[in-house]
């Protein structure tokens, strides 16, 4: 796409933004093959008219993105979809399971759905998750130590992988904002990858929960390839060719 010009290049990046809802610099400069100084000045400029909002490594839609979002806001998005799945994923999980879960919405609903479970050991970075057991004394709830994210309120970074590779699971439990046989999981969230990964890679089993909205899509960092997980438990109005896809890497698809 090197041959295309400013504008051309302006009206792709706006197109990426409105399917993504995130870009990096680094991406953009491999598909435009120019230079990252190119790309970090168009979005400069962009920033400037309004029509993006400049980050760390890249740019956001100007308009409020899911990901932007405070957790109770985050809760209410597709709120009834994000419920069955988190019944669906409970009917996996059997009392005495070792489970590792990661941060996001339907992995707190998840939590909800086990509170009263039995003899469950609970390794997590969401203290949102670890709060949901706080009254069973029969969960013992494992806390990831490490850096806070104070918006999300999970833990990442050093202290919290290290802390993690003492530990093996059952099961793990992952939430992810994109998921599709080319790309994997992946996350708007780079500070939790490596957590999330390592959860998958120190389990016996890997679950997704991805609502319908998450098929398909690539978020800002990637996670793992789509052959490190086991079960994807979804909704019904997904995207048909790409859990088609899914399925046909040998991954159980469970529709809600």
């Amino acid at each position: 796409m090197n041959s295309i010009n400013i504008s051309q290049r302006r009206e792709v990046i706006m197109e990426l933004l409105k399917d993504k809802g995130q870009v990096s610099v680094s991406q953009l400069a491999e598909l435009f093959h120019i230079s990252e100084v190119t790309i970090r000045s168009d979005l400069t400029e962009m920033e400037q008219g309004g029509q993006l909002r400049r980050i760390h490594g890249g740019a956001v839609s100007s308009k409020r993105a899911y990901y932007e979002m405070s957790l109770n806001d985050r809760m209410e998005v597709h709120r009834e979809e994000k419920l069955r799945i988190a019944k669906a994923c409970a009917d996996l999980i059997r009392d005495g399971d070792t489970l590792m879960i990661d941060s996001g919405t339907t992995c707190q609903l998840l939590a909800r759905e086990l509170a009263e479970r039995s003899n469950l050991t609970v390794v997590t970075n969401a203290l949102m998750i670890a709060q949901e057991f706080v009254y069973n004394r029969s969960v013992n709830v494992i806390l990831l130590g490490g850096n806070l994210d104070l918006q999300y309120q999970f833990t990442f970074g050093n202290d919290a992988i290290t802390q993690l590779q003492k530990y093996r699971s059952d099961k793990t439990i992952i939430a992810t904002d994109g998921i599709g046989v080319s790309h994997g999981l992946t996350t708007y969230h780079h500070q939790e990858r490596d957590v999330s990964r390592l959860m998958i890679e120190r389990s016996n089993a890997a679950i997704v929960v991805a609502d319908h909205s998450k098929i398909g899509k690539e978020g800002f960092s990637n996670i793992t390839g789509i052959s490190s997980i086991g079960v994807l438990v979804t909704n019904k109005n997904g995207n048909k060719q790409e859990l088609d896809a899914i399925r046909k890497k040998g991954i159980s698809v469970i529709e809600t």
